[in-house]
């Protein structure tokens, strides 16, 4: 037993609530890197675009973990963003609003769709005019992204974004540098407030992205059976 936990007896097991925080935020990062690549490939596959997939860097920071999903994640909204720039485009006014009037048929709206790539694309799937529609109509690329991406930047900001993605880097880099128990005391708190905070948003907003992205990809699924 340290100094520091003879005079502060919580600190242990701050230090292992900080331990199964950081292992939470992991887990949902992780989650989202999947999501991510899984929409990448059907933008890839059904509407041409050339996203790169991304994978997790364990002997990196969460800050720069968390660069690589907003990167991946900007990338994709500029593609959606030229998906709606090559409607408008090959499109007559009258046909292209109705992409976006809720009132018209999604089956029309999606014929509309596959044309235009058949166009761009010079031959394209079954499902391209589906995914484009899912992802033009829904506020998947404007609302729940955006968000996402915003707290992305605020973890990365945090006291959270220097820590190891490593959970046993975070006992070594973080709980063990400091030599007075007031000093590493009052980083616990700092560090497992931050994490709560963070974690909380960040779990939701999550959640809402990954919903959006299996609505998308289940459709997708469903048409190639």
């Amino acid at each position: 037993m340290t100094l520091s936990d003879l005079l502060y007896p919580d600190n242990p097991k701050r230090r292992q609530e900080l331990i199964r925080l950081h292992q939470e935020l992991l887990d949902c990062m992780s989650t989202n890197f999947r999501a991510t690549n899984e929409l990448a490939g059907v933008l890839n596959e059904h509407l041409g675009c050339t996203i790169t997939h991304i994978q997790m860097r364990e002997s990196r920071t969460v800050k720069e973990n968390c660069d690589i999903i907003i990167q991946a994640m900007s990338e994709i909204q500029h593609q959606v963003q030229k998906i709606d720039s090559d409607m408008k485009e090959k499109l007559e006014p009258v046909l292209y609003q109705k992409l976006y009037d809720i009132k018209e048929p999604e089956l029309e709206k999606i014929a509309i769709a596959h044309k235009v790539f058949s166009i761009v694309l010079g031959e394209a799937t079954s499902t391209a005019g589906m995914v484009a529609i899912k992802l033009l109509g829904s506020n998947l690329m404007t609302l729940t992204v955006s968000k996402l991406v915003s707290l992305l930047a605020q973890i990365g900001a945090s006291v959270l974004g220097g820590i190891s993605i490593t959970v046993l880097g975070l006992g070594i880099e973080m709980i063990l540098h400091a030599i007075l128990g007031a000093v590493e005391r009052n980083e616990l708190l700092t560090a497992v407030r931050s994490y709560e905070k963070h974690l909380a948003e960040f779990k939701a907003a999550s959640e809402k992205y990954q919903r959006a992205i299996h609505e998308v990809t289940s459709l997708v699924r469903q048409q190639v059976q």
